[in-house]
């Protein structure tokens, strides 16, 4: 890290190429668990695979660059694991994933509402088991993109040029 930190790279190069092989990585898992879900479980696939690939990139491309960021606000590995389950814990408790989203309280489906999370699994439900297409998700995928853009821009202003 203090190799690359040493090269005339901006942050945002940086995090950049430190997020993009992990998105691969993550594409060739949600593959990979699609054929497995369609052979093994006969999981209904009414969709299409673009559809669906382009609201998981878009999903692991954001909770990639939250994790960036935690990693740019924390002091130590602990700190930046701490911020992570401090996150992901209501995520999967307000997004609909766990309990029915209509049924929670306006307040918790105001906060589930931000979360990235609630908008993915309202894509992949609707591409898996609807069939809809890019227009019909394409409510789900501004605001991911918007967190997306709040969070990097977040960890680009805290961004570290120096190992501490």
């Amino acid at each position: 890290m203090e190799n690359l930190l040493a090269t005339p790279a901006n942050p945002l190069e940086v995090m950049t190429g430190k997020i993009v092989p992990y998105v691969a990585i993550g594409l060739i898992q949600v593959a990979i668990i699609l054929v497995l879900a369609q052979l093994i479980f006969r999981v209904p696939f009414v969709g299409r695979l673009d559809v669906l690939f382009v609201g998981v990139l878009l999903f692991i491309a954001a909770n990639l660059t939250l994790g960036l960021t935690f990693s740019s606000l924390a002091q130590n590995q602990l700190q930046a694991m701490q911020m992570t389950f401090f996150f992901f814990l209501p995520s999967i408790l307000l997004s609909g994933f766990m309990f029915p989203f209509r049924g929670m309280p306006g307040w918790a489906q105001t906060i589930g509402e931000v979360l990235p999370l609630t908008h993915f699994l309202r894509i992949v439900r609707g591409v898996l088991l609807k069939g809809n297409g890019f227009t019909e998700i394409a409510a789900e995928l501004w605001p991911i993109a918007l967190f997306m853009a709040i969070v990097i821009g977040v960890g680009l202003k805290v961004f570290r040029r120096t190992l501490d």
